[in-house]
């Protein structure tokens, strides 16, 4: 089964990791808490459109290529096991 949080976490840590930031320095350009950010990365809590928007604003990515890239690993694990994406 697929968790759509696990999805989005997995692509906001590559994201970061690519350019070679910190959780630290993320999570204050996104004026979240490193602990909050770290827990969205872990996909152990769901961040809202706004907290996206947020951490998307601090890593200099759009948020329609965060969901584009995470709607692609979906249809990717969709075509090998179905559809069975949990959205909690």
């Amino acid at each position: 089964m697929i968790v759509l949080r696990h999805v989005i976490g997995d692509e906001l840590r590559r994201r970061r990791q690519d350019q070679g930031r910190t959780l630290r320095e993320v999570s204050a350009a996104a004026s979240v808490s490193l602990g909050y950010l770290s827990e969205v990365e872990r996909g152990q809590k769901e961040a809202s459109s706004e907290l996206l928007a947020a951490i998307c604003g601090a890593l200099d990515v759009p948020l329609s290529d965060v969901l584009s890239s995470v709607s692609s690993h979906l249809a990717q694990a969709e075509e090998r096991t179905g559809p069975q994406v949990i959205l909690v």
